[in-house]
């Protein structure tokens, strides 16, 4: 089943375009965007190629069926969306997103866009890919609570879901197998990319679109030490890093029982260390940290900067760096809600 993407409305399309289509001419002798490409990248039109899991048309519409089916959860009440959602940044606007019977999370939902960029997935970085992340929060008993068998049966005793599998993964004659589950919402998430931010294109050349607060914040985040950390692409997500490097923040900020990493490694050096995250569409998926306990950018900056590098910067500072931060909003993805196949008398029923 193909479906077409969503046109943007005529107001964001005409706000793009004017971005992109009026550009001036680019300073050639302009240090500070030298310093940021070294420093940073663009996010492309499309999305690199996942190892061993080829992108599909096929795959792609199968993907966007099961990230949008609650189907998957034990309940029939969650699904990927609930606590990723493409209309809200990729994430859920909440400190801690609420699971199976009501349960809530540990830490905050981190956004699914641009996410194909990251070292690892999930805070802890306890999946190495996009395929490994999809299949956790389905059999996480907090998040969707459903088990692997189970998740398999469902979709199984679901008959439309057989030739949409088949399209997917040709050749395979039961190809509905949690692997491939996994394997589908990975590449529906990997074309979740987030393009032509104002910082993307003026780091291609449109002076016009970066504003001048915003290049004044971008020059204090490099020179202040943020982009060691947040850097590359996804503006983070390359590396982990204490929560507290200079100065332990807050137990609101840092609760004392989430040791981070430490619980992946058991190593003691890793003791509340965290994924850098990625600064990406950061201006809509408040709140922040892992811990989602500061709830503006401007709140989350000051505390950053005291922890991290030992800096009380000033109100104006501040500000710029919230500017820049702004300018990372890039144009957001138009997924078409897909029409699920419907259930059957047969097909195995919700566990409240």
């Amino acid at each position: 089943m193909r479906l077409a993407p969503l046109t943007l409305a005529f107001g964001a399309a005409a706000f793009w375009a004017a971005l992109t289509l009026s550009a001036p001419a680019a300073r050639a002798d302009d240090p500070l965007r030298t310093q940021a490409k070294q420093l940073f990248g663009v996010i492309p039109e499309l999305a690199p190629e996942l190892a061993d899991n080829p992108k599909t048309a096929e795959k792609i519409d199968l993907g966007r069926m099961l990230y949008f089916d609650p189907r998957l959860s034990e309940s029939h009440n969650i699904s990927c969306n609930s606590c990723h959602l493409i209309g809200l940044g990729g994430a859920d606007g909440r400190a801690n997103s609420i699971g199976h019977n009501w349960q809530h999370g540990a830490r905050n939902a981190p956004t699914v866009f641009n996410a194909i960029f990251n070292t690892a997935q999930f805070w802890d970085g306890r999946a190495r890919d996009l395929k490994e992340q999809a299949g956790g929060p389905i059999v996480n008993p907090i998040e969707m609570g459903i088990t692997k068998s189970h998740a398999v049966a469902q979709l199984k005793g679901i008959p439309g879901y057989f030739p949409a599998f088949k399209a997917a993964f040709p050749g395979q004659p039961d190809p509905i197998t949690y692997d491939n589950i996994e394997r589908a919402i990975a590449v529906f998430e990997s074309t979740l990319l987030t393009p032509d931010a104002p910082f993307d294109l003026w780091l291609k050349g449109n002076d016009a679109a970066l504003s001048p607060a915003a290049r004044k914040g971008l020059a204090t985040f490099i020179d202040a030490g943020c982009a060691t950390c947040h850097n590359g692409i996804n503006i983070g997500g390359r590396m982990y890093a204490p929560f507290g490097v200079v100065e332990k923040p807050g137990w609101e900020y840092l609760p004392p029982n989430d040791h981070g990493r430490l619980a992946v490694t058991n190593t003691v050096s890793d003791d509340y260390v965290f994924k850098v995250p990625g600064l990406r569409n950061v201006a809509l998926t408040a709140p922040y940290f892992h811990s989602g306990s500061a709830w503006s950018l401007t709140q989350a900056v000051t505390v950053m900067a005291k922890s991290q590098l030992g800096r009380k910067l000033s109100d104006s500072e501040i500000s710029d760096i919230v500017a820049f931060l702004d300018s990372l909003t890039g144009r957001q993805p138009q997924v078409v809600f897909p029409i699920l196949p419907p259930s059957v008398a047969t097909t195995p029923q919700p566990v409240e």
